[in-house]
């Protein structure tokens, strides 16, 4: 079983750092429980709905980049879902750099066979299917796993499986809200 990963809001819970980067470029007093409910959109509807212009997405990145490598943390249980699979790559909006580095400070680099940073690596942001297409080109990929709607559309283009985490309001083939439900919910199933 491979398995693809989002990141951010999947792997780790980076929503914090996100929103306080967010919340730094908009130089806005904002509602934050309201700035991550389109977070969990995605970026460019926040930056929309808040006339934030997409110029300042470099800024917004690196505010997250900073505040995540402090805050963040993986998800727990995370680990057993991440070993009770063969193998597990990881598409990400975020840069390498950082992505390797949070993996590392926390002993989760070992788990993943790629990691693919969407921009960095020069493919169009997700929903777009170029990145999913490339690692289908390297790997079979049986499952991926996303917190977000965006993260979901390429695999159902490429009719792959999918797991929507801790997200109940989008469309998935299995649902949760805890990696303690991965194997019991969504592996069991899948291997009978």
């Amino acid at each position: 079983m491979n398995v693809l990963w989002d990141f951010d809001g999947t792997i780790f819970d980076t929503y914090p750092s996100l929103v306080e980067g967010f919340v730094q470029v908009s130089q806005k007093d904002l509602d934050r429980m309201e700035v991550l409910k389109w977070l969990k959109i995605d970026s460019k509807t926040a930056f929309k709905y808040y006339g934030i212009s997409e110029d300042q997405r470099g800024e917004f990145e690196k505010y997250h980049n900073h505040y995540s490598r402090e805050s963040s943390r993986p998800f727990i249980h995370l680990e057993d879902a991440l070993s009770s699979v063969d193998q597990n790559i990881i598409v990400t909006h975020r840069d390498k750099e950082s992505t390797k580095y949070l993996l590392e400070k926390f002993n989760l680099a070992k788990y993943f066979k790629e990691i693919v940073s969407v921009e960095e690596d020069g493919f169009t942001r997700k929903p777009h299917v170029s990145s999913y297409e490339y690692v289908l080109k390297r790997f079979s990929i049986d499952l991926v796993v996303g917190d977000r709607e965006l993260d979901l559309i390429p695999a159902r283009q490429l009719k792959i499986q999918t797991v929507a985490f801790q997200n109940q309001n989008i469309e998935a083939d299995f649902h949760i809200e805890s990696y303690a439900d991965f194997i019991p919910m969504v592996l069991a199933p899948l291997q009978e």
